[in-house]
């Protein structure tokens, strides 16, 4: 059977037999043959691909809420182009074996229309590496900048635009002079902190010391020992999931909030939760969506949410609700070709609005214009203090 892919809560099976060992034509964008697609005959199916365990397990929750709201949403008018979507659930953790393997058979047996991929950097170069340039395919959350894979849409934060203001403002309110750099070892934090190198020399301050974790690490103490000896006075953290909760707690029990700012791209509320009301002082976080964002987009959404899933429904974040915002995004950018299969990799010219609980805006040719925020934790939520 074919593992790794859900569909309403039931196993899909299909035949292993029939995987891509047939391509031979001429290679596509990633190496494989760029076949013309069909119009569906039949529900539009979306390969919605998040991280079902693992580090980062901790999306998952949210990121599949996130999206079947988007999809009740659209069945109940006319689906996207006058086909009724189906969400096809992929595991798309760091460590899932059958990532790629799933994803050829769906593709290679038409069993799957368009990609959704909320997951990390490394698992983008995977899927891409296996099926890029096959389908369309939405990456929403925050990244590092730079994908113009034909095709592929990264509708997310990037790096810049995440990290250069929320750096600059630091450096006006609380005047870091000795940065750290922490991550775990792949390419969204190795190009981040290559970036924010600039970043940090441009507010007078210098970068005194960096650090890659692999996926996983639960044990802190040296690097947190490396941390003192470093005499920093703020710390770049790169670290996601379950990694950014250990960390923070263990940085919580050493004291050294007292003495250390600790900025973040990419610690979400559940991450929060997960971190403890007293390990949060001086954390900040640059993001384009947080929960407590007071705005008329993100209150309509919160009460379609909330309203679909009831008052239990999982913690609205950053990574969660970016899958809301993908099939939005997607309904809109097939919705707008009376035959966007002719050759959907010429699809997104044009700027175009989509539905958003933050306000982004398609900006044409691959980008997206996405508002930025900076926040402070205060116990177990975050207080917007600056539009960046």
């Amino acid at each position: 059977m074919l593992r790794g892919v859900w569909s309403s809560g039931a196993i899909l099976v299909h035949p292993l037999e029939q995987l891509m060992a047939s391509i031979s034509a001429s290679p596509g964008p990633m190496g494989f043959a760029a076949r013309p697609r069909r119009p569906p005959q039949h529900d539009l199916r979306i390969a919605l691909c998040v991280p079902l365990g693992g580090t980062v397990g901790i999306w998952g929750p949210s990121a599949l809420a996130s999206a079947r709201l988007a999809v009740a949403e659209l069945n109940q008018r006319a689906g996207i182009n006058g086909q009724a979507c189906q969400l096809l659930t992929i595991n798309a953790a760091d460590d899932a074996p059958d990532l790629e393997r799933t994803l050829l058979e769906l593709v290679e047996n038409d069993d799957v229309d368009a990609l959704i991929g909320m997951h990390t950097s490394a698992v983008r170069q995977r899927i891409l590496a296996a099926v890029g340039g096959q389908l369309p395919f939405v990456y929403t959350p925050l990244y590092e900048g730079g994908e113009h894979t034909p095709g592929v849409f990264a509708i997310g934060e990037t790096t810049a635009s995440q990290l250069r203001p929320a750096i600059a403002w630091l450096g006006r309110h609380q005047r870091p002079k000795r940065w750290m750099f922490i991550g775990n070892d792949y390419v969204w934090p190795h190009v981040s902190h290559a970036m924010a190198r600039d970043y940090v020399a441009e507010t007078g301050g210098t970068v005194v010391g960096e650090r890659y974790l692999p996926l996983g690490t639960s044990d802190y103490a040296e690097v947190l020992s490396q941390l003192r000896r470093s005499r920093a006075d703020a710390v770049l953290l790169s670290l996601i999931g379950q990694d950014a909760i250990e960390f923070n707690r263990a940085f919580g029990r050493e004291g050294l909030a007292r003495d250390m700012v600790r900025l973040s791209c990419a610690i979400g509320e559940n991450e929060l939760l997960g971190i403890g009301a007293d390990n949060t002082d001086n954390l900040y976080v640059a993001c384009g969506y947080f929960a407590t964002l007071d705005t008329d987009d993100n209150l309509a959404f919160k009460e379609r949410y909330y309203g679909h899933f009831g008052e239990r429904a999982p913690t609205l974040n950053t990574f969660g609700q970016s899958t809301y915002e993908g099939v939005h995004f997607l309904a809109e950018l097939l919705g707008r070709e009376a035959a966007p299969w002719t050759d959907f990799r010429r699809l997104g010219d044009e700027p175009f609005h989509y539905r958003s609980a933050r306000g982004a805006v398609y900006a044409g040719g691959q980008a997206c214009k996405v508002p930025i925020y900076l926040a402070q934790a205060e116990g177990h939520h975050y207080k917007v203090i600056a539009r960046l």
